[in-house]
């Protein structure tokens, strides 16, 4: 019987991930720091099976390279839908390739010291991460507001999955000082490969959360508004020009539609309705859908495409948040003759 081990079974089910992500992405603009992250981390996989299945010992020299580059390539993935750098890429790549440069010279010259390293770069980034998400899905600009909460909470994931690797690093450093490696493999078996999958997994779902660019750029916002000026600017676009029925719409969009700084978008919503942008944008949709629940013979669908979801889950998630019930028990309700 062919048998394989766990490590490469991961791998190629990440392999498969990927192919499945880039699939979806096929015209889009991809978040190629997340497609990265999930073939560096089949690859990591790779590298434990070679390790720790079959004793391959010039291996050892490649993973705590790759390692140092897996936290980067999260927070690069994450910093492009926040779009908060304001760095080139060439000055990025030569900022987050810092880490793998310092186990490089570690590798060289003070070995004892990768692990530490290592350990330290997953905690430091996997801070950074959840210093950008601070405001929220807020944070999330380039992401559609659809998407924002589960993108969101991926993006969480991945900063947990980060926390466990350093978690999990440090036990097997611990382990080999105290009792020369004994559960080493099992540790790396359950809980190496557990964080891999995990930050795969959360790349892959936040990858997903992209619209395409405006082509235009507002290069002088407004320098002023107060916050009841924002909102009613807002308010005219969702209720003239309907804009939330945009599957695309997201923060940074709605900023360009509107000239207006999505800090200060973000800020009077928040300020005035006590909501996010996505929560609010997304209560338009679903007083649309309502109407049309009520009033049409459109099947529910349709009708979540029509106010700009795209997905039922998301949909049904929004109307249950805002109505407290289903599509199917509110159009039940409109047309009973008690309501």
């Amino acid at each position: 019987m062919l048998f394989i081990p766990l490590p490469f079974v991961v791998a190629i089910l990440l392999v498969v991930l990927f192919v499945a992500v880039k699939a979806r992405d096929d015209g889009a603009s991809p978040n190629f720091p997340f497609q990265a992250l999930i073939l560096l981390a089949a690859l990591q996989a790779t590298l434990s099976g070679l390790r720790w299945g079959y004793a391959i010992q010039p291996v050892m020299y490649v993973m705590p390279v790759a390692a140092a580059v897996v936290p980067p390539l999260a927070y690069l993935g994450v910093s492009r839908l926040a779009r908060k750098s304001s760095l080139s890429t060439i000055q990025q790549i030569c900022l987050h390739a810092l880490p793998a440069g310092l186990i490089v010279v570690l590798i060289a010259m003070w070995r004892d010291a990768i692990d530490i390293a290592i350990v330290l770069t997953d905690v430091g980034y996997a801070a950074a991460i959840l210093l950008l998400m601070r405001t929220g899905t807020d944070a999330l600009r380039l992401a559609p507001f659809e998407n924002a909460d589960p993108t969101y909470r991926a993006i969480l994931f991945a900063a947990g999955a980060l926390l466990l690797s350093a978690a999990v690093d440090t036990f097997i450093w611990l382990d080999f000082a105290w009792a020369g490696g004994e559960y080493a493999l099992k540790i790396i078996t359950f809980g190496n490969l557990a964080a891999l999958a995990i930050l795969a997994i959360a790349a892959a779902a936040a990858s997903h959360s992209h619209a395409p660019a405006d082509k235009a750029e507002i290069v002088r916002p407004p320098e002023f508004l107060q916050d009841q000026q924002t909102l009613a600017a807002v308010q005219t676009l969702m209720k003239d020009r309907h804009a939330y029925r945009d599957v695309d719409l997201n923060l940074d969009r709605l900023a360009r539609k509107l000239a207006i700084p999505a800090r200060q978008i973000s800020a009077a919503i928040n300020r005035a309705t006590g909501k996010n942008v996505s929560q609010y944008v997304n209560e338009y949709r679903i007083a649309e859908a309502c109407s049309l629940l009520a009033e049409t013979e459109k099947p529910v669908t349709e009708i979540m495409f029509d106010v700009g979801f795209q997905t039922k889950s998301n949909f049904n998630r929004e109307f249950r948040r805002v109505t407290d019930t289903t599509p199917l028990e509110w159009r039940e309700r409109s047309l009973s003759p008690s309501s």
